[in-house]
């Protein structure tokens, strides 16, 4: 499953502080050889270079801080 911009996601990085963690994504990177990986936005920071891998779409009820302004 590929991620757009905008979509809220859930890391799975057992080496990451945001581990289990919704964030967003803030952007998408293509290498030369075809690979996908995405910059991640949490609420306290952001994680790069994140292959798709390791991400799966947060749940429509998750909280994030774009979902606290509405």
């Amino acid at each position: 499953m590929s991620f757009e911009e905008d979509d809220h996601v859930v890391l799975h990085d057992k080496h990451s502080e945001f581990d289990g963690e919704v964030g967003t994504v803030t952007q998408t990177m293509e290498s030369m050889f075809g690979d996908v990986t995405y910059t991640i936005s949490f609420e306290d920071g952001q994680e790069s270079g994140v292959p798709e891998d390791a991400l799966e779409a947060a749940p429509d009820d998750a909280d994030t801080d774009d979902d606290a302004d509405e």
